[in-house]
C-alpha cells in the first residue's frame, strides 16, 4: 500500500481523533507524505516521533500498536509474566499521560495486570519500580530531552533495562502482524479498576526508590553538607518529583528550585529546548544562582534520567560541565571514597560507551580498576552489569556515557540523574570541606591525566530524502576511508557494523567482540579520534570527537581544526552543510 492509500484510510475512518482528524485537514502533501510513507520505527531504543497522525507519528494509535506487539510477547511466555504484568510511566509532555492509558488498555484485553503511576514519574525510577516489584515489563512514555513537539515510548524488560534486540523484533514481528492500527480495541479503564486488573500507584513508592538512593551516598556526617547552596531546575520535567527528596534524603537542605521551571509544562516555554546539555536550558538557574550565590547548579531533563550541572570556577563565574567532566568527576570520588574506606573491588569495573572520553579510563587505571565499553545506549551499560553479576567476573562500580547520563547503584538499570544529582552534590560538600570545590579537583584531574576535550556534533535530516543522505555518507566512509584528517595519519579504524579493527599502518585486522551497530570509529597519530553513528532516535547523523592536549588551549584548539576538518571530508563528498 503507497502512502496515499494509507492516507485515505484513516482520512476516511470515520472514529479517527478528533485531533487528529483536525490536524489532516490542514497539512500540506509534503507533511502528509512524511506521515504516510513509513511507519514509527521500534528498535532496541524504543519509538519517537513528533506528535501527529499517520503511522510515522506519535498518537494513540501507533501507541496502541507497539502496546499490541509487547501484549503478544508478554502472551507468549505464560500466565505468571501476565500476572506479574507491567508496570507504566509517563513524563511532563503533551498527551504522555493519555498515550500511558493507552497503552494500559491495550494491555487490559490481554488481562495482562497492569500497575500507572497515579502522576508524572522519571524513567529511572519506572526501571527501579519493574525490578523491585517483580514487574515482567515496563512502558515508560517520554521523549527525553527532545523538543516539545516530540514524544516516544520504551520497554523494559524484567530487568529493569531497555528490551535487547532478540525481544524487540519479536515484538515487531507482532506489530507488522497488525493489519489496521486503528481497529485495535481497548478495554475500558473503569472495567479494568473495578476487575483489579488495573491499580495507580502513588508516592509510597517514591520513598522507597530515594531510600535505596540514599544508601549510595559515601560520607553520612560531612558537616558541610547544610552550608553548601543548591540551586535545582527540573526544566518542567519529572524531576520535581523526586530529585529534592534525595538531596535532602543525603543531608542537603539549603535547595532553592527554580519555581518558573518547577511545573509541568509541555512546551518547555521557559527553554528553547528542555535539555540540559544546552547552555541556554541553564539561564534562569545561573540567574537565581547570581543572586543566591550558590556553588552547585543543577538541571535534569524532562524524564530525570539526564542530569546536567554548573560549578563557579575561581573568578567566579559558573562554568557548564560536560557528561564527560561530571563522569570523571564522580568516577573520582566514588573510587576515592571506597578506597579511604578500604571497599575498593579487585575485580571492580567502569562501564563507558565507545563514545565517551577516555579520561574515565585513565582514572579508573590508576585505582587498579578495568574500563570496559560498550555500544552506545545504556541498554548495554545495563546488559554488562547483568552479565558481570551472573558470572561474578566483574563487579560494577559505575556506569556512564556522554551524553550525561551516569548510573552508580544497579537496583536501577537505566541512567538516573537522581543518584547522579545526590552524589555530585555530595562530592561538592566534599570538596568545599576540604577548603577545594568541583572545579578545582577537575582542573587537578586535568593536570594529572591530561586535558581531554570532547565535543559532540550533528547534522539533521529529515523524511525520507534524510535517510538517503545518511546512509549515502556512512557508505561513503566505509567505501572510501579517509587515512588522514588534516595531516595527521588515522592508525586505525573500527567498523561495528561488520565487527572490525583495521589497523592502517601494520595492516593487521581484528574482529570487535560487541554486537554489531551502524558505527565507524577513527583513531588519529596524535591521540584524537573521531566516531560517526546515525541516530537511533532522532532524524540526525551524530559525530563525536575526543582530543587530548597539555593544556585546555591546546585541546580547544585541536578540537576545533579536528571538527572542521571532519566536515570537510563530510561537505566535500556530500556537499552537506553543518
Amino acid at each position: 500500500m503507497n502512502w496515499v492509500n494509507t492516507y485515505k484510510v484513516w482520512r476516511n475512518f470515520r472514529d479517527l481523533q478528533p485531533e487528529l482528524k483536525e490536524e489532516l485537514q490542514q497539512m500540506t502533501e509534503w507533511q502528509l507524505k512524511d506521515a504516510f510513507y513509513t511507519q514509527l520505527a521500534f528498535g532496541t531504543g524504543g519509538m519517537r516521533g513528533e506528535l501527529g497522525p499517520g503511522p510515522n507519528g506519535m498518537n494513540i494509535y501507533t501507541v496502541r500498536k507497539v502496546t499490541k506487539g509487547l501484549a503478544r510477547y508478554i502472551e507468549k511466555q505464560g500466565t505468571d509474566a501476565k500476572r506479574r504484568g507491567v508496570f507504566i510511566s509517563y513524563d511532563s509532555r503533551h498527551q504522555s499521560q493519555e498515550f500511558a492509558l493507552e497503552a494500559a488498555k491495550t494491555l487490559g484485553v490481554h488481562d495482562i495486570q497492569t500497575y500507572v503511576f497515579e502522576e508524572m514519574r522519571p524513567t529511572p525510577e519506572l526501571s527501579f519500580a519493574v525490578r523491585y516489584l517483580h514487574a515482567y515489563a515496563g512502558i515508560m512514555i517520554t521523549a527525553s530531552h527532545n523538543p516539545a513537539v516530540y514524544n516516544g515510548y520504551k520497554v523494559y524488560g524484567q530487568d529493569g533495562a531497555q528490551l535487547p534486540p532478540t525481544a524487540v523484533d519479536e515484538i515487531v514481528s507482532y506489530m507488522n502482524k497488525v493489519e489496521n492500527e486503528l481497529h485495535i480495541p481497548v478495554q475500558d479503564e473503569h472495567v479494568m479498576l473495578k476487575e483489579n486488573v488495573l491499580s495507580y500507584i502513588g508516592e509510597n513508592l517514591d520513598h522507597v526508590y530515594v531510600d535505596y538512593v540514599k544508601g549510595l551516598q559515601q560520607q553520612a556526617e560531612l558537616l558541610e553538607k547544610e552550608k553548601l547552596q543548591i540551586v535545582y531546575t527540573p526544566l518542567h520535567g519529572t524531576g520535581s518529583k523526586v530529585v529534592p527528596q534525595a538531596l535532602r534524603a543525603f543531608g542537603f537542605t539549603n535547595i532553592m528550585m527554580v519555581t518558573e521551571q518547577e511545573s509541568p509544562d509541555p512546551d518547555f516555554s521557559t527553554v528553547a529546548s528542555p535539555n540540559p546539555e544546552d547552555s541556554e536550558a541553564f539561564q534562569m538557574a545561573i540567574q537565581y544562582g547570581k543572586r543566591t550565590g550558590a556553588e552547585l547548579l543543577l538541571a535534569t531533563d524532562p524524564d530525570a534520567d539526564r542530569l546536567g550541572i554548573a560549578v563557579k570556577d575561581p573568578m567566579g563565574e559558573y562554568r557548564l560541565l560536560t557528561g564527560n567532566q561530571v563522569g570523571a568527576l564522580l568516577i573520582d570520588y566514588l573510587l576515592t571514597q571506597k578506597q579511604q574506606k578500604d571497599d575498593l573491588k579487585s575485580n571492580g569495573v567502569i562501564l563507558k560507551t565507545i563514545v565517551t572520553s577516555e579520561l574515565g579510563r585513565a582514572i579508573a587505571e590508576d585505582f587498579g580498576m578495568k574500563t570496559v565499553d560498550t555500544l552506545t545506549g545504556f541498554k548495554y551499560i545495563a546488559e554488562k552489569i547483568e552479565e558481570y553479576n551472573r558470572n561474578e567476573a566483574y563487579t560494577f562500580q559505575f556506569g556512564y556515557e556522554e551524553s550525561y547520563g551516569y548510573l552508580i547503584g544497579d537496583f536501577v538499570r537505566d541512567k538516573d540523574a537522581v543518584q547522579a544529582a545526590a552524589m555530585i552534590t555530595e562530592a561538592a560538600a566534599y570538596y568545599k570541606s576540604i577548603k577545594s570545590s568541583l572545579y578545582e579537583r577537575l582542573m587537578i584531574l586535568f593536570e594529572t591525566y591530561g586535558y581531554y576535550e570532547e565535543a559532540p556534533s550533528s547534522i539533521t535530516m529529515k523524511g525520507q530524502k534524510g535517510i538517503d543522505q545518511i546512509n549515502d555518507i556512512l557508505t561513503d566512509l566505509r567505501a572510501n576511508p579517509p587515512l588522514e584528517f588534516g595531516k595527521v595519519p588515522v592508525t586505525k579504524i573500527e567498523d561495528y557494523q561488520s565487527k572490525e579493527r583495521i589497523y592502517t599502518v601494520e595492516e593487521k585486522y581484528e574482529t570487535i567482540d560487541l554486537p554489531k551497530s551502524n558505527v565507524l570509529k577513527y583513531y588519529l597519530k596524535d591521540g584524537s579520534w573521531v566516531a560517526v553513528r546515525p541516530s537511533g532516535t532522532e532524524p540526525k547523523i551524530k559525530f563525536y570527537f575526543g582530543v587530548t592536549g597539555s593544556s585546555m588551549e591546546e585541546s580547544k584548539r585541536r578540537i576545533k581544526e579536528l571538527k572542521q576538518e571532519v566536515f570537510n571530508r563530510v561537505e566535500t563528498s556530500k556537499n552537506i552543510k553543518k
